[in-house]
């Protein structure tokens, strides 16, 4: 296990400046939005670092689920957006900005997933072509699928 610190990743300082860019933005929605797709909003972008920072300090295994979470939740923010520009809410240019912004994140999470379960793999003490020829194809699914459950 690698400890992370979530202060020093791009991705955390990114998702944290998104944060404070939704807040401006959710602040100028009618106050009949409080309750409504400003609350929404507000939940789903500060989910994104609050996952990662809480990810961070645990296990690869652990983290990488975190992750997950948190990517979900800027798949969640970037629809978000797409709703409020529908209803005219703010202008098409401000969010295409603000998705580009979220887009980014998002590839940067996965891409962080993807470093984390490389190592976690290659941690394995047989080689993926042992593993392959021992359980097939099938097998190598069901051993991934345990190590990585889904959701």
């Amino acid at each position: 296990m690698e400890a992370h610190n979530f202060r020093e990743l791009n991705v955390w300082q990114l998702a944290r400046g998104l944060v404070k860019d939704i807040y401006g933005l959710t602040a100028r929605f009618s106050a009949s939005e409080r309750f409504g797709l400003t609350s929404q909003l507000r939940r789903a972008t500060v989910s994104v670092p609050s996952n990662i920072a809480e990810g961070s300090g645990r296990s690869d295994k652990d983290f990488v689920r975190f992750l997950a979470i948190s990517l979900s939740s800027a798949y969640e923010v970037e629809t978000q957006l797409i709703l409020a520009c529908d209803l005219q809410f703010v202008h098409q240019a401000e969010v295409e900005k603000l998705i580009a912004n979220v887009q980014e994140i998002q590839r940067m999470i996965y891409g962080l997933q993807r470093k984390l379960t490389r190592g976690f793999l290659h941690s394995l003490w047989l080689p993926l072509p042992i593993l392959s020829r021992t359980f097939g194809r099938y097998g190598i699914f069901l051993l991934t699928s345990f190590f990585f459950p889904p959701n």
